[in-house]
């Protein structure tokens, strides 16, 4: 994970090298401070040099100012360097996240992607930054501090530095405590997150059916959660800070007996023994740096485990030997296809079928038999686990997916708008249609006069999800969204069953001229909408049961025509 880390400085070589020797300096710096007392002291003050100790001071002031100026430039650049990273992990992350099956988004919330993408890398981008400064400035510090205080005392220095493994000691093991607890809290609120988006996205339903009090309920409970996490995550940082900082408290007394000690004894002289005592901070203060950067480095790197969890996701792939192909003919054949969604059972159960070229075939049948896991393979949003799907004769496995899928339009029954303008939105069917072409679309759709009665026309913005519009425009939008990416091949999964009588005629009408000359695929629940089909396939937990045209299927009289007759008695 490490050299992973590493690989995003790359870019930034020279900005992190300008970054990483700005910090040299400043730690060198430092040692001034000590080294000018220690001279004034034992020499400067006792010779009465006046006009030397002004040079020296004026000297020290000098170097206060380039540091000032050098920790302008570590503030600004590194961070913007951070962000730079942060936004190229961004960028990696996203990227990834639109190759990833659908099998992932339907084992990951909404929230929490969304917390690992936003919040959990600005805490990487801070370790970004001050990691490599603060792993610099300290170590220099360390290093310089001990050969220092070394040369005015060298066994004075090694009391001080004896502590040095009891704060080792104590430092590691708390904290893996603190890393495992903040690791907790980041989980914790990423559940906070999923719980919001969730509740947020269903605000509409949550009023129409007055259960506020039930999602606030369910957000507490998150909450909850989260403060417990915290209170464990803090503890553990609390005993970390406490337990660090009371054995740098210790490093000051040790100082103060033994130099006390010694400076009695004659073993040192009053000058020397107040340079050490200056110099001594020149140790703690990197000490107390690092205390204080370790919440920030567990963040950091709590963090970017999560960044990696995502990249680790398994992306989708084309097989080695996969193809592009140009626009198909539409023959779709099933050759005993089995599949299944998790271990437990199988959705699909050695399904054959077959599709000719610009034929309408529909799919009926009981909910959770399986027509909309039909509908999935084909597209290959999920990859079959036994038998073949051909498209004219060629195994989908052998077409790249996104040839495959530019062959393939869908209209659902649960349409997804973006929020932005209605252009845009049909636009998304072929991103380099004119608008010509985008007018066309709308028309054949029978939304083109709804769009012109809006004081924007195609530039309304319709809303999260296209809460402006209605179902039936929504619908329409998405049909248009179809006509204008024109596939040779169409699947229609339950795209009117929302709709009342009225407007799913009409719907159902630009549903008609959006089939003609295409192979199309129908999932239907009103069984008046397919019975001009040119073949109906009954789908019954996982299996075809039935399969023929509507006047066939009547004659059999099974479970076809006892829906059929049904539904006729209830309209």
């Amino acid at each position: 994970m490490f050299k992973r880390f590493l690989s995003y400085y790359k870019p930034h070589k020279w900005l992190f090298l300008a970054d990483m020797t700005a910090s040299l300096i400043v730690a060198l710096i430092g040692i001034i401070y000590p080294m000018v007392t220690r001279t004034m002291l034992n020499n400067l003050i006792p010779n009465r040099e006046y006009r030397l100790i002004v040079i020296a001071g004026l000297s020290l002031l000098m170097l206060y100012f380039v540091r000032m100026l050098l920790n302008l430039f570590i503030q600004y650049q590194g961070h913007v360097m951070g962000v730079k990273m942060q936004a190229r992990m961004r960028s990696d992350m996203f990227n990834h996240i639109e190759k990833l099956p659908f099998k992932f988004f339907d084992n990951n919330e909404t929230g929490k992607i969304m917390s690992r993408m936003t919040s959990d890398l600005f805490d990487v981008v801070e370790l970004a930054h001050h990691g490599p400064e603060t792993a610099i400035i300290t170590s220099i510090s360390v290093i310089v501090s001990f050969v220092y205080m070394s040369t005015i005392n060298i066994w004075l220095t090694l009391i001080v530095f004896a502590c040095v493994p009891l704060l080792v000691v104590v430092s590691l093991y708390l904290r893996g405590k603190m890393r495992d607890s903040f690791k907790k809290r980041r989980k914790s609120n990423a559940e906070i997150n999923a719980s919001l988006e969730s509740s947020i996205s269903g605000i509409r339903v949550t009023k129409a059916f007055t259960n506020a009090e039930k999602e606030e309920e369910k957000f507490e409970i998150g909450n909850k959660m989260f403060q417990k996490a915290s209170r464990k995550a803090y503890k553990a940082m609390g005993q970390f800070h406490s337990s660090t900082t009371f054995i740098t408290d210790v490093f000051n007394v040790v100082v103060l007996i033994a130099g006390g000690l010694f400076l009695y004894n004659g073993q040192i002289n009053f000058g020397d023994y107040s340079a050490f005592i200056v110099s001594i901070n020149l140790f703690l203060n990197p000490i107390t740096t690092l205390i204080r950067f370790m919440e920030s480095f567990q963040d950091g790197v709590s963090g970017f485990e999560r960044f990696c969890e995502i990249m680790d996701e398994e992306p989708e792939k084309d097989n080695p030997n996969a193809k592009d192909v140009d626009r198909l003919d539409g023959k779709i054949e099933f050759k005993n296809v089995t599949y299944a969604y998790h271990d437990d059972h199988n959705i699909l159960k050695n399904v054959s079928m077959q599709i000719n070229t610009g034929r309408k075939f529909a799919l009926v049948g009981p909910s959770g038999g399986g027509k909309t896991t039909i509908c999935h393979l084909i597209p290959r949003f999920y990859n079959v686990e036994q038998g073949e799907i051909l498209l004219d004769g060629i195994d989908i496995n052998s077409i790249t997916m996104q040839s495959l899928r530019r062959n393939i339009g869908i209209v659902q029954q649960d349409i997804y708008l973006f929020n932005s303008s209605i252009k845009e939105n049909i636009l998304y069917g072929r991103l380099d249609a004119t608008d010509e072409e985008v007018i066309e679309a709308a028309k054949r759709a029978n939304i083109h006069d709804y769009i012109m009665s809006l004081d924007d026309g195609y530039e309304t913005v319709i809303g999260e999800r296209g809460v402006k519009l209605s179902g039936g425009q929504k619908q329409r939008l998405c049909i248009a969204r179809v006509f204008l990416k024109n596939p040779p091949i169409l699947i229609l999964d339950e795209a009117t069953s929302a709709l009342d009588n009225a407007t799913e005629i009409l719907i159902q009408s630009a549903l008609d001229e959006l089939c003609k000359g295409r192979t199309t695929l129908v999932v239907a629940h009103r069984l008046s909408t397919i019975k001009n089909a040119d073949e109906i396939a009954v789908v019954e937990h996982g299996e075809i049961t039935e399969q023929g045209t509507h006047d066939e299927l009547i004659a059999k009289d099974a479970l076809y025509a006892k829906l059929y007759k049904q539904q006729f008695r209830e309209e």
